[in-house]
């Protein structure tokens, strides 16, 4: 897909993916997460995604709100454990509305101290909503073993205790710390020239004052492979297997993404969603996930059932993955698994929004955009013994963790 980069003198970055599409899309993508927060301070990132739309030096809660949405525009955020994004499609007439928000949030916010006793309390109910729900909080809980002592496990939202301890000085630290311009891409997916990108952009964002301190960031050591079982409340099992796998720069990572996509991946012909949901009828939900980060990757296998079905279920898995092992798969199967894999990512580009925001990624993570002919390609060259030994590096039980919530015993 063509797309133009135009850096401004500060550092940050304009992307443009030209569309013939009445309808534009646009996000600001910013280098820091979760990851990235001090000892204590779990939540920060997440709490200053929430408290850039309360306020800022020429703007109130209300006319932020009310800047897109009065035109039918949709704006929304979220943060990960190494990024925070805020994103918005529009009219194509609205571009320099649109961008004159992002910047006036992002760099403009005042963090007035009543809107942060508000927002602690939004977030709040947002935690304990995400504890009443056991097939999100386990994905937290599990991360938090599997990065036990690396602020990578520190849960998104934070803790009940440091999200209510927060402070203005906190705030306006992180984002003096964090907010890089060099690593801030602002990106356009619209039927616009090239050169009317850069001239709204430059005006919105050109003036921002050029802040560059070094990222650095404490990779998570691997840790020895824990099973552990807690009980709770709750009517189902549910229960995850994993381990830390590759980078988003491991020259793996491809092969892993097709075989994670084969093996439990999207799509309701997974090996796993035919022999645990299809064949036994164990298991409602069953899949894996493949997760590349800066420096390392999460793979994981989760699976909700009832009690009585919990272990028949772990043990299809690792029957599964015993196959995986002792058959590799050969080439017709692999080839049959590459055309399901690109057909999927193909589709994936009417999603415009996403990808937008996964091209700004990809220019922060390797400072270019793979085409789609680029991204099949590296596809296509994934071998059946490549596969092998990611089956034999990632899949190998002895290394996987088991995390499991387990109804209170009667």
């Amino acid at each position: 897909m063509e797309y133009n980069v135009h850096p401004l003198p500060n550092g940050i970055r304009l992307l443009h993916v030209p569309s013939a599409s009445t309808i534009s899309h646009a996000c600001i993508i910013i280098n820091t997460g979760s990851r990235d927060e001090p000892e204590h301070k779990a939540g920060l990132a997440h709490f200053i995604e929430h408290l850039i739309f309360k306020r800022t030096e020429k703007r109130s809660t209300i006319q932020i709100l009310n800047r897109l949405e009065s035109v039918g525009a949709d704006l929304n955020a979220y943060t990960t454990k190494e990024y925070t994004c805020i994103h918005a499609s529009f009219l194509n007439p609205y571009l320099d509305r649109t961008l004159d928000l992002f910047s006036d949030i992002v760099f403009h916010s005042t963090f007035p101290e009543d809107e942060m006793d508000k927002e602690k309390s939004v977030i709040l109910d947002e935690i304990a909503s995400y504890v009443d729900q056991p097939e999100e909080a386990i994905n937290d809980d599990f991360e938090d073993m599997l990065f036990a002592g690396n602020p990578l496990g520190n849960n998104i939202l934070g803790t009940e205790e440091s999200v209510s301890n927060f402070t203005r000085e906190d705030v306006i630290n992180f984002r003096k710390a964090n907010y890089r311009t060099n690593e801030i891409v602002v990106a356009v997916l619209g039927n616009y020239t090239f050169n009317n990108v850069k001239t709204k952009g430059t005006k919105h964002f050109g003036s921002i004052e050029e802040n560059t301190p070094s990222l650095t960031r404490i990779k998570p050591e691997i840790l020895t492979p824990k099973t552990i079982n807690i009980y709770k409340p709750i009517m189902q099992s549910h229960c995850i297997l994993g381990t830390q796998t590759y980078s988003t720069h491991n020259k793996k990572k491809a092969g892993l993404m097709l075989l994670n996509n084969y093996f439990g991946g999207n799509g309701m012909s997974s090996v796993l969603n035919l022999q645990i949901r299809e064949r036994y009828g164990i298991a409602y939900t069953i899949e894996s996930n493949f997760s590349p980060l800066s420096d390392t990757g999460i793979f994981t296998i989760y699976f909700g059932t009832d009690k009585e079905k919990h272990q028949k279920a772990l043990s299809s898995i690792f029957k599964e993955i015993k196959k995986l092992k002792d058959k590799p798969l050969n080439e017709l199967q692999l080839q049959k698994a590459k055309n399901k894999f690109i057909g999927q990512i193909a589709l994936s580009e009417e999603n415009r929004i996403g990808l937008i925001i996964s091209m700004a990624k990809s220019l922060i993570d390797h400072n270019k955009i793979d085409s789609l002919e680029e991204v099949f390609e590296k596809i296509n060259k994934v071998t059946t013994k490549e596969v092998a030994q990611i089956v034999d590096e990632v899949l190998a039980p002895e290394q996987l963790n088991i995390f499991t919530f387990s109804p209170v015993l009667e």
